[in-house]
């Protein structure tokens, strides 16, 4: 197995601006991302990060793909599906650069998965950050 090395250590997570990182699970029923998505069913969660990142608060995104491609893997084996059976799942998540929590729940609020069954959960992040091989 080929080793990885942390380019960034994250523990206090103080950007150059004094900015720290926050990660942003969002929830929904499901995924919008289906293989086959079309353009149009695309354009509002693709258009709000296309938001995101003008603003400069977005520094990764990734969205999921719908909940029948999910596998969960337990202690009792491999199954198909989400990891919880539940009305909303997570459907995708993105990291962006805010200055402190008030912040960061200020730019989340703007995600368009509030609406209905779903929702966003900010978390800050503690450590990490993108891997050399």
């Amino acid at each position: 197995m080929d080793s990885v090395h942390i380019v960034c250590d994250a523990r206090d997570m103080t950007m150059a601006d004094d900015l720290r990182l926050f990660a942003v699970l969002i929830y929904a029923h499901d995924s919008a991302h289906a293989l086959d998505a079309t353009p149009a069913e695309l354009a509002e969660p693709n258009g709000h990060a296309d938001e995101l990142k003008a603003a400069g608060a977005m520094t990764a995104a990734y969205a999921f793909t719908p909940r029948e491609l999910a596998v969960s893997i337990r202690e009792g084996g491999v199954t198909p599906g989400p990891f919880i059976d539940a009305p909303a799942i997570v459907v995708g998540v993105y990291v962006i650069e805010a200055p402190d929590l008030d912040a960061a729940l200020e730019i989340a609020a703007t995600n368009p998965a509030i609406r209905g069954v779903g929702g966003v959960e900010v978390r800050p992040i503690h450590s990490g950050g993108v891997v050399e091989r």
